[in-house]
């Protein structure tokens, strides 16, 4: 024989009740159906009780929508010419209902007994109009009262079986006697010994279906609900969760404990004696394979099985010199909460015996905090002991599996992976089993702390990055493309799964928290919001995804001066931005303290050299401990590609027009012109070399004529050029003459930087520089003579676009 258990989502409406009944007659066993209330009627029946004790005439409203919610169904479920019958009985029992809760309203007054009386019409309707169904669709089905089956004691809101001898003796004599191969009875509902209404607490229903199997000996003890079995972890928090096949008792009731919602623990211990299997299935997909509770480990050997989390939990702590060496302190403090009838969650208590900590839950703080200052007011007020101490908006998160302790390193990479993602650990408990790791977190951080874990140990390494780029433009679009084009490449063979999460521009900004469809940003982009920087943070801030990256491609120094709220919020920032980090040194050394402390990469690789790994093997060199004792560079594709293109033959002018057209420049070419974006450039990499300078210490000998430096705007600059042509010609013709070429240089040597243009002559390492390409070259104690050299293209949206690429990737990979 088996047992057959429907949830309120499973009997929700008739449509759904149609589904119930297929399932049910798709089985070939003799069963037990146990349904609870038909779904949110449990939560009206409390509601027009509640109404009704505070004489609010919105009770009868509420009753009304229950009748409705009853009648309709019978209508919808059952043909016409059954219906008198099944809705006679109904109505009979409504009558009853509406007559309680008028009582509630003259009396203003709702007692737990008249509660529970109340309660127990959910299940009592719905039992009964789902069994009267099944017998409509010629179906061989009776309905049971199960308040007959079930006795317990006057505990009311969360009754307990009395006797379970007598239960179980009750319950085999039916099933003996009964020959009907179906038979519905209502969970949750029971009766007391003086025959009285009760109900069994949270979970009531999953309880009464397993007190049933287990005195009947059933075959199987099926629970469905709306999802397919237990999950890995919270599938609405987090998305890669999976269905766990098969589970061993213990596992199911440590996650079922700890937020797991589709099981409530005590269902399982009638059954646990008898070996009973419990299988959890989903009524809307019945096909699916679901979990299996067995009394058997994990046939595979996992350590990890479940990741779960309890919300709305407080802290409760209790500390102070007077603790220390004195019996009885914790026998008080604990039955100091049994008397309050407060369920402790969590305990931890230090080895010096100078604290104990609980956690529970939050709705039960005041009360906690009220008895145990209470209970140690003597101690308190001489100072032995310290008020209660309350800490509130948190959550636990727990690591389970029977395996666990048989496997070293876990709480190290449970804990370090949380740390990584800077969620803090209030508290951390481990059973003596070792079955289970337990740490107290905010409430805030649980989505994060979910699914960074979850990744850690059931997505095969793969790390999700997720991305909020600011800039979409030239750079910007090209990288979007990129990242498209590679996603695929990155999941497979890097174990990168990167997602786009948020976009910005000028003027509009867009977030999917699923991730941005990279086929047509643009659109999507078009319908965004309103840009706002401020509340760009607050949204990637709030999101609070792990392996956040704000990705900044444009050239503000409003921009930028965001950064140390992302590197403080645990946000890596990659950035082609230069501003930042050629900002005053006290600046750029915080952001690089903050990246530091809040494990949150900041990275510039483009900075210098659009894609060239310049930084990176400057990084390289000085971690390895070799020492920089000077640089030599051509650091400026734009300026590169503007005087291999100048001559005789061209005017300066024009050939300025075409690198800032061909994206060769910034968007104001007079930044480059200028050297200012040189020497920014020489500027971070004699910081990178460990060197504490300033932009205002770099030594730059402009070559354009002062008129050109004072414009404003771009066209006055051009005409300034074009006004200038004869002196831009000598300069060329200069070099020409010394058959050299123009190359603006920059250097760094004991500790002093410079930047401007320069004859270079034949045999130069910069002479035969082409195109837009940049030149680096370190001479360090290891190379002192023949210098370490990087060179290649310095400049264009694509190779830009790529080295932030990189950057990305190389944050993938920490």
């Amino acid at each position: 024989m088996k047992v057959l258990k429907f949830g309120g989502t499973s009997v929700a409406n008739a449509k759904n009740i149609g589904l119930v009944k297929n399932i049910v007659k798709n089985n070939k066993n003799k069963t037990a159906v146990v349904v609870s209330a038909f779904g949110g009627v449990t939560d009206l029946l409390l509601n027009a009780a509640k109404q009704a004790s505070l004489h609010k005439k919105e009770y009868k409203k509420t009753f009304l929508e229950i009748e409705e919610r009853h009648i309709s169904t019978i209508k919808e479920l059952i043909p016409v010419a059954n219906q008198s019958k099944v809705l006679s009985k109904v109505k009979s029992e409504l009558n009853i209902l509406e007559t309680l809760l008028e009582g509630a309203f003259f009396i203003g007054e709702i007692t737990p007994k008249l509660s529970d009386k109340i309660v127990s019409y959910g299940e009592l309707l719905s039992s009964y109009i789902i069994s009267e169904y099944f017998i409509a669709e010629g179906l061989n089905a009776n309905y049971k009262d199960s308040r007959d089956l079930l006795k317990t004691n006057t505990n009311y809101g969360k009754a307990a079986i009395y006797s379970f001898n007598e239960t179980n003796m009750l319950i085999k004599d039916f099933f003996s006697k009964n020959k009907s191969k179906i038979t519905v009875l209502g969970g949750f509902i029971a009766s007391s010994i003086k025959g009285d209404s009760t109900t069994l607490g949270r979970g009531g229903s999953d309880y009464t279906a397993a007190i049933i199997a287990a005195a009947i000996d059933a075959e199987n003890l099926e629970i469905w609900t709306d999802v397919s079995g237990m999950f890995t972890a919270n599938p609405k928090l987090v998305k890669q969760a999976k269905a766990i096949e098969d589970i061993s008792y213990q596992e199911a009731m440590e996650l079922s404990h700890f937020g797991a919602k589709v099981l409530y623990p005590p269902t399982i211990q009638p059954v646990l004696s008898k070996g009973i299997t419990i299988t959890i299935k989903n009524t809307f997909d019945p096909d699916s394979k679901g979990t299996t509770i067995t009394k058997n480990l994990n046939k595979n050997g996992k350590t990890v099985r479940g990741i779960s989390h309890i919300d709305n939990i407080s802290l409760i702590s209790l500390e102070g010199s007077g603790m220390v060496g004195i019996p009885g302190i914790s026998k008080r403090f604990f039955e100091v909460l049994s008397i309050a009838q407060i369920s402790i969650v969590l305990i931890t208590q230090a080895s010096s015996e100078h604290s104990i900590c609980v956690a529970i839950n939050a709705d039960d703080v005041l009360v906690a905090e009220e008895a145990i200052n209470n209970e140690f007011e003597y101690e308190i007020s001489l100072k032995k002991i310290k008020p209660v101490l309350v800490e509130s908006n948190l959550a636990i998160i727990a690591l389970v599996g029977d395996h666990m302790k048989n496997h070293q390193g876990l709480s190290g990479k449970m804990f370090s992976t949380l740390g990584k993602n800077n969620v803090n650990i209030r508290v951390i408990a481990q059973g003596s089993s070792e079955r289970n790791i337990s740490a107290v977190i905010d409430k805030t951080d649980v989505k994060k702390a979910l699914n960074s874990l979850h990744e850690k140990f059931f997505e095969e390494n793969t790390k999700q990055l997720n991305l909020f780029i600011m800039g979409v433009g030239n750079v910007g679009s090209k990288l979007l493309h990129q990242i498209k084009q590679q996603k695929k490449y990155l999941k497979e063979n890097l174990k990168l799964n990167v997602r786009v999460i948020g976009i910005s521009n000028s003027r509009t900004m867009f977030f999917d928290e699923d991730g941005i469809s990279l086929k047509n940003w643009e659109t999507l982009l078009s319908s965004g919001e309103k840009a706002n920087k401020e509340a760009f943070f607050d949204k990637v801030n709030s999101l609070n995804y792990r392996n956040s990256i704000f990705v900044d491609n444009t050239a503000s120094d409003v921009v930028s001066n965001t950064y140390a709220d992302y590197l403080s919020n645990s946000i890596s920032v990659v950035t082609c931005n230069k501003i930042a980090c050629s900002s005053q040194y006290t600046n750029y050394s915080k952001l690089k303290y903050l990246a530091q402390k809040y494990n949150a990469p900041f990275l510039f690789e483009t900075n210098v050299g659009a894609g060239l790994p310049i930084i990176d093997t400057l990084k390289h060199l000085i971690a390895s401990g070799d020492k920089i004792l000077k640089i030599q560079a051509v650091l400026s594709g734009s300026l590169n590609f503007v005087f291999n293109n100048f001559n005789n033959q061209t005017t300066f002018h024009d050939v300025v027009k075409q690198a800032q057209e061909e994206g060769y420049t910034e968007p104001d070419p007079k930044i480059d012109l200028s050297g200012i974006d040189v020497a920014r450039k020489i500027l971070i990499l004699a910081r990178e070399s460990g060197y504490k300078l300033d932009i205002d210490e770099i030594k730059n000998k402009p070559f354009l004529p002062l008129e050109s430096l004072n414009t404003t705007n771009n066209d006055d600059f051009f005409a300034s050029l074009i006004k200038h042509e004869a002196s831009f010609q000598d300069m060329y013709k200069a070099a020409a003459e010394k058959d050299s070429k123009l190359k603006y240089v920059a250097q760094f040597e004991d500790g002093k930087a410079s930047v401007g243009l320069q004859h270079i002559p034949k045999g130069h390492d910069f002479y035969n520089l082409e195109g837009s390409d940049n030149i680096v070259l370190f001479f360090t104690e290891r190379y002192p003579n023949q210098p370490m050299i990087i060179k290649g293209a310095g400049a264009g949206a694509d190779v830009t676009a790529s080295g932030i690429f990189a950057d990305i990737v190389r944050i993938g990979n920490f």
